[in-house]
Formats: structure tokens, sequence, C-alpha cells
């Protein structure tokens, strides 16, 4: 519970045995519950997950989206908190996001990795594809987002009746920033962290995401 709210933490994972356990051992104690989203891993991070006391859920479908989807039809705290089982996203800036989610008086927060000021944390290739997937949905959707591809937000529970969310891979992460974009009654607010880094093997596959992830902006905007 933080400042009377509660808070779950939601964590996709694939093979992240050795990023979870430092996620894990660095959650604050005012996280009331935290759900790791387990997609369909190869190796101990559902084992790991469990050890450490997080609920554990299993997607066997993979997919980013899919994971993400599990994970909020199980929450049940006011407000969700979303990262990365690789440690890349600042779990020790938890109370920092959620001040400012409150402060801004937003009901959807996304955190924004640039500037990267830690040089090993993002190539430039995909600082490069970032910065191009981000001016797209920016000028396609009418509102400058400086990270469309970020996976770290806090949100209210509450907001995601009002979203259409059907994206099952890594789209799903510009996907739910549209919705609540589009939206007449949530008010969208963005702030920088800082990015580190991830432990353990990259699932990302820079230019094959990059173009779907383009071409789902485009139907995302035309067709739907």
């Amino acid at each position: 519970m933080y400042k009377g709210q509660s808070i779950t933490v939601i964590i996709p994972c694939l093979n992240e045995e050795q990023g979870i356990e430092k996620v894990l051992h660095a959650m604050p104690d005012f996280v009331d519950e935290v759900i790791v989203v387990d997609n369909n891993s190869t190796d101990r991070t559902p084992e790991v997950a469990a050890s450490l006391g997080a609920k554990v859920i299993r997607e066997e479908v993979r997919g980013y989206g899919r994971a993400y989807k599990r994970g909020f039809a199980a929450a049940t705290s006011d407000l969700i908190v979303t990262l990365d089982g690789d440690h890349s996203y600042p779990v020790d800036a938890l109370s920092y996001l959620i001040e400012a989610f409150r402060h801004l008086e937003i009901d959807f927060l996304n955190a924004s990795r640039f500037p990267v000021r830690d040089a090993r944390a993002m190539s430039l290739k995909n600082k490069f594809g970032n910065l191009i997937l981000s001016l797209a949905m920016s000028v396609l959707f009418f509102r400058w987002v400086r990270d469309s591809q970020s996976g770290m937000w806090v949100l209210r529970r509450a907001i995601l009746k009002e979203m259409k969310l059907e994206a099952d891979g890594m789209a799903f992460s510009e996907e739910i920033k549209i919705e609540a974009l589009r939206s007449s009654t949530i008010r969208f607010g963005e702030i920088s962290i800082q990015y580190s880094s991830r432990s353990g093997e990259t699932k990302l596959n820079p230019w094959r995401d990059g173009f779907q992830n383009l071409a789902f902006l485009l139907k995302k905007r035309f067709f739907r």
C-alpha cells in the first residue's frame, strides 16, 4: 500500500532467470502484489520468482502482449506498475514514479528511457529505431511521446476496461499508449527514468520487431 492506494507490479518474463532475482530482491515493501507472467520459459524463471514471493502465472502462448493481458486479468490493486524481468528498468524508482503519477494527477504514466545515460544500455541501432517509432507514433496520433516502446508504466487498473488491447507481440507497448492517448477520459503523462543494461540474453529482434511495430502503428491509425 502506498499512501492509501494498493500497488500491483506486473513483470512479463521469458527466460529471465538471472534478471528476475535481482528485480525481486529490489522490490519495495509497499508493493502489495507482484505478478510474474512466465511466458513459457525453458529456464528456472518461474521457480526463482515463486521462491522470492511473486505470484507466478503461466502464459503458454509466447508474446509480450499475451503476457501482459494475462497479468492484467489477474491484478487486484488500485494501481498497476509494469517493468521487465531483465533488471533494465529501475525498481528502486517505483516510489518516484508513483509520486510523479500522483502529482501530475494522471491515469497513465509512461517512463521514458531517454536520454539514455548508460552507454551500454542501448545500442545506436536501437536508439535510432526507437526514435523513428516514437516520431511515427507522435505524428500519427497527434501527441508527442518520447518513448513509444518503453515497458515501464504506472496506470490506474480501472482504465483498462476503456482500452481495446489486441496486440499479442511487442506492439502491445505502443498500443496501450495509443489507447490512453485516444481516450477523452484518460489523462496521459511521461517522465524520464534511468535505464540500465539488461541481465541475460536479449529477446528483441530489432529489424523484425521494428518493422512489425511500424506496420502496427499504421494499421492502428487508419484501420481501427
